[in-house]
Formats: structure tokens, sequence, C-alpha cells
């Protein structure tokens, strides 16, 4: 019983880490006293996408499913249980850490138009934008 409680523990805790706040109001350390600029436009059309993981959710997910696998059976039992956990843990990261995303087709009103993609954001046709830059690199897009 205690190990049951101890695998359900340890994969809460590692999982928690696979997921991510998108459109929240955290920036990451990196981002503080840094000069971004930004153009305002207006969204033309929008597309539904789903951007795949990047590998790192099926990574910490194969390593959190083979730990915990291997806390239960004896012998080849415990061969068959990590192995188990390792393949059931890497597609529960690889699922985890996919998101639903957005292709923006926007017309800044400088007259250029721009495709970005995002995640997290539920952006419709119409919508005045704006978009964070630096240099050529979308830091993100928000409604206005």
């Amino acid at each position: 019983m205690r190990k049951i409680i101890l695998a359900i523990g340890l994969g809460g805790l590692l999982f928690t880490g696979c997921t991510q706040m998108y459109n929240s109001n955290e920036v990451a350390l990196s981002d503080v006293n840094v000069m971004y600029t930004y153009k305002t436009g207006k969204v033309e059309s929008v597309k539904k996408v789903i951007i795949k993981d990047d590998g790192s959710g099926v990574m910490t997910g194969a390593v959190a499913g083979t730990v915990l696998g291997s806390l239960f059976g004896n012998g080849k039992g415990n061969v068959l249980t990590t192995l188990i956990g390792g393949l059931t843990g890497a597609y529960v990261g690889y699922q985890a850490d996919k998101a639903n995303g957005e292709e923006l087709y926007i017309r800044l009103d400088d007259g250029r138009n721009i495709v970005a993609i995002v995640k997290g954001v539920n952006i419709q046709p119409g919508d005045r934008v704006r978009v964070v830059l630096d240099g050529n690199r979308i830091i993100r897009v928000e409604r206005i």
C-alpha cells in the first residue's frame, strides 16, 4: 500500500511540471528589464491548429513512468512493469504537452500582413490585437 501511495505522489509531482500556463500574466525572469516593441492590427482570419510536443513531455513522462513502474513487481515482473510504465509515461507526457493553438492572419495598421501561431488564446476574426515583438520574433499576441 505504501508503494502505491508513493507512486501516486511521485507521479503527481513529476507531471505537474509538464503542464504550462498559456495566456497568463506570468512572465519569465529573463523578460524583466528587456525592451520589446509592439505593433497593432486587426485579425483577418483564424485557423485552429494543434501544437505538437517538442519532446520534453515525452522525456519527462518516460522517466516518471519508468521510475513508477520500477516500484512494482519482482524479477521479470519488475522488468515488465518498468517497461510498461516507461511507455505509458511517454504517451501521457506527449498528450499532456500538446496544446491547442491558433494561426492568426493579421493585417497590421502599417498595411503589412503577418501570420502568428499562438497557443492558449481565444482570438476571433475582427479582434484588434497587439503583437509584441523581440526583433522579428513574436513574444505574444493579445487582444486590445
